[in-house]
């Protein structure tokens, strides 16, 4: 099949909005199940792990492919909820178009504006799908007003729906004249109705209007007040669809199966081929000043982003890959750019959401499995071994969540381990370190979902029983004021003693997290210990100095220091450096950092005033309030997750169940003073129980 008939969807949105439905009606339209899968009864082919059939939501991102009139479509459907938002940014990273589905009742909804803004990051073009216009409360007119006043979508409207909750019955295709009205087993092609015809004519205007600014043959008709073509129109709308420059809006009913076939026209008519998407461009591993640019074409050279990695119980580690040029087959040796390794193709796999279909070769445009990987994790390059390349990362939150988990019997350790480090390496947005101190191991995470899924991972599919302690806040430290520390470190024990000396400057290093600048002279500190010194100071920024939590954004000068020529080694230096920064560390002001989280609370006007002193109460700034619906508002600001525990119940008790809010994770910032004395009490206090 030619590449230009191959299109790589995502389909994106906030929590409920109706994605997976959406999804599941394409995979039954283009032939690939015989009946549709429900969300509600858990039985979704893309939603096929125990946790996201429970609990009726997307977790991870699942591949899938199917055909439309003469063209390739790999979908992949991405999660809404906030926690695994992570999964949403690796898809979009290798993705080439994207369906954006939002809810006729809801309309643009936090978790729509994050995929929104994530999708401009990545430079996704996107249609926009108003999904669920059967349901009481659907205005198809203001979710279209809503994508341009809050997200700038440049939306405008190739379709107009006819009725809308009950009296729902199809759409008006703007461009073709036409209006299709679904029954309950078929689509009937008619002329515009007469009571539609006049707002049909609007919508028209406004979109030949609108494409006439990105096109001289259209403003050459429209001015001259002659018909324009709609396969001018058509060709016109896809290219200002590739260029960001227009959102087209589509609408139907996914579940009652009303508009799913019109919107897979609209993915081949106006979303990109990879060859539309044009080359890739990499950083030349062999002149990291120079850059390198990959046609999507056979005849280039090796280039593929990982950007996933799931454990299969069958096969073992299965690492999903988007080919960018040329092509690859089964025992190939290609490099990896990232951990500057060669890697092994044991085995190539097409994927379909849990089921797979071994293939010999990919190429350009492809999205596939490879099993035998040893080395390779998300984000990674991978590339020809003759033709080094390295391109551009999937950018990864920080966790703002910790748990305690320990196995009941201290024999389950090394297993529990072995389980924690496979799910690391799924996920990059979930961390596990050990405190060698303490002897417990603590997992971090996006939100409270985001651990609870995992925990019950460990328990489903590891077969690992876990207590958990109370979920706690992930604070970061750093300091606020330069400084300069000197140690000496010398131990005589009989026998080889330790010798080491640092001397180091420590700088704040607001956002740009850990830096080390080298600035001996002299060979007071011989070259081969300069990394030893570096290694030292990066497990104290991991293990963390004032309250336990990970350091970051200091910047580290070395200044001087001594070694001996028999008493000076690796470890001496490590420990050498680990405590000249600890002891200088302590001496710069050092403060703690906490997560504060960007909310966003949808409340009817009778509780506005509640609502808004509760978040205050919580050290909420509420940045605006604006109208949501007749009768609603939405409030958005920004507040500390530490005062977030047990706000779901309080706003269902202030708002009689009335109200409803979501968070993301914002920044990092300082904690006051005195909330910060506060909470490092409660952890010395705590320590003590513990003893």
């Amino acid at each position: 099949m030619p590449l230009t008939k191959l299109r790589n969807i995502g389909i994106a949105a906030h929590i409920d909005a109706g994605k997976t439905t959406v999804t599941e009606r394409i995979l039954y339209f283009t032939g690939v199940t015989r009946k549709t899968g429900e969300v509600h009864d858990g039985k979704a082919t893309m939603d096929f792990m125990k946790q996201e059939q429970e609990r009726g939501i997307t977790i991870a991102s699942a591949a899938i492919s199917c055909s439309w009139k003469g063209s390739q479509i790999n979908i992949i459907d991405t999660p809404g909820h906030v926690d695994f938002t992570v999964e949403v940014e690796r898809s979009l990273r290798v993705i080439d178009g994207m369906i954006a589905v939002f809810c006729a009742v809801g309309g643009v909804e936090p978790q729509s504006e994050t995929v929104w803004n994530q999708a401009d990051r990545y430079k996704v073009p996107r249609i926009a799908f108003v999904n669920k216009m059967d349901r009481t409360g659907a205005n198809f007119n203001e979710v279209v007003k809503q994508l341009n006043t809050t997200l700038d979508a440049k939306a405008i409207a190739f379709q107009l729906p006819m009725g809308a909750e009950d009296n729902f019955i199809g759409m008006i295709d703007v461009i073709q004249k036409k209006a299709y009205i679904f029954t309950d087993k078929d689509c009937i092609e008619t002329d515009v109705p007469e009571e539609y015809r006049s707002a049909y004519i609007t919508a028209r205007n406004q979109l030949i209007e609108k494409l006439a600014d990105y096109n001289e043959d259209i403003m050459t008709l429209y001015f001259k007040e002659k018909e324009v073509p709609a396969e001018l129109i058509i060709k016109a709308a896809r290219e200002a669809t590739l260029k960001l420059l227009v959102t087209p809006v589509f609408c139907g009913a996914a579940y009652k199966n009303k508009g799913v076939q019109l919107l897979l026209d609209a993915v081949v008519d106006y979303l990109p081929s990879p060859i539309d998407k044009g080359a890739i461009v990499g950083i030349d591993m062999d002149d990291a000043e120079k850059t390198r640019t990959r046609n999507p074409s056979a005849k280039d050279p090796f280039s593929a982003l990982a950007f996933k990695v799931i454990n299969d119980a069958f096969v073992g580690q299965q690492t999903f890959i988007r080919i960018y040029s040329g092509s690859i087959t089964n025992g190939v040796q290609v490099y990896n750019a990232v951990k500057k390794k060669p890697e092994r193709i044991g085995r190539l796999f097409r994927i379909k959401a849990k089921e797979r279909e071994e293939i010999q070769e990919a190429g350009p445009g492809d999205i596939v499995a490879l099993v035998g990987m040893k080395y390779t994790k998300t984000g990674d390059t991978l590339c020809d071994i003759n033709h080094r390349l390295l391109l551009e990362n999937i950018h990864i939150p920080q966790t703002v969540i910790e748990l305690k988990v320990m196995p009941p019997k201290p024999k389950d350790q090394q297993k529990l381990g072995e389980a924690l480090n496979k799910l690391a390496n799924e996920d990059p947005s979930f961390r596990v370190r050990f405190n060698d101190e303490t002897g417990e191991t603590v997992i971090s995470g996006m939100g409270e979902l985001h651990l609870e899924i995992i925990i019950d991972r460990l328990r489903v599919e590891f077969h690992v029983e876990v207590e958990v302690g109370e979920p706690a806040v992930a604070f970061r430290e750093t300091i606020t004021t330069e400084v300069e520390s000197d140690y000496k470190h010398a131990k005589q024990s009989g026998g080889k003693g330790q010798f080491a000396r640092t001397v180091m400057r420590i700088e704040p290093n607001e956002g740009k997290g850990f830096e080390f600048v080298d600035k001996i002279k002299g060979g007071s500190i011989p070259t081969e210990y300069i990394p030893s010194v570096k290694k030292g100071i990066l497990k104290t920024l991991e293990a963390g100095i004032l309250a336990g939590f990970p350091v970051v954004d200091v910047k580290v000068v070395l200044l001087d220091g001594a070694f001996h020529p028999v008493d000076s080694s690796d470890m001496a230096f490590q420990t050498c450096a680990s405590i000249c920064f600890k002891q200088g560390f302590m001496k710069a002001n050092p403060i703690l950092l906490e997560p504060v989280m960007k909310i966003e609370v949808n409340t009817p006007d009778d509780y506005i005033g509640d609502v808004s002193g509760n978040l205050n109460k919580r050290r909420g700034k509420i940045e605006s309030m604006r109208r949501y619906r007749k009768g609603s508002q939405k409030l958005n600001g920004f507040v500390p997750l530490t005062e977030m525990f047990g706000y779901a119940t309080q706003l269902r008790n202030i708002s009689s169940g009335r109200a409803n809010y979501s968070m993301e994770f914002f920044k990092y910032m300082p904690t006051p003073k005195a909330i910060q004395e506060e909470i490092l009490k409660k952890l010395e206090e705590k320590k003590k129980l513990e003893k």
